[in-house]
């Protein structure tokens, strides 16, 4: 017979914690699933659009590398690879998210202009 204030705490939780235990042991529980997996290098590949290549600042400080598997590279006066992040085109709409956790966009507005971060970025022929 289960007595007092804690017996009913315990006849109450231990019910729970079996039951919450014993999923992690079922096939359609997470803890069984499948893992987690990254896609590869080909299935990681963005659809072609206009704007892959190299992106400049007129005075060359700030450069840009949309690589066509819709990741970037930014290089910021000597310092290579300062920033680098995955980016989306839709329509003529980029957004960047830096693999810190920043996030930016800019517009396309022609098909040689970028306007970024109130910087003017030329593609870089």
């Amino acid at each position: 017979m289960i007595s007092g204030r804690t017996g009913w705490l315990a006849a109450g939780i231990l019910p729970v914690l079996a039951a919450v235990c014993c999923a992690a042991d079922s096939p359609s529980s997470p803890a069984s699933a499948a893992p987690i997996v990254a896609p590869t290098e080909s299935e990681n590949t963005m659809p072609q659009h206009p704007y892959s290549g190299m992106w400049v600042t007129d005075d060359g400080q700030v450069r840009h590398e949309l690589l066509p598997n819709g990741r970037y590279d930014e290089a910021r006066g000597r310092r290579e690879s300062a920033y680098q992040g995955r980016y989306e085109v839709r329509g003529t709409h980029i957004d960047y998210w830096d693999d810190t956790g920043f996030t930016a966009d800019g517009d396309f507005v022609d098909e040689n202009t970028l306007h970024h971060g109130g910087m003017i970025l030329r593609r870089k022929l």
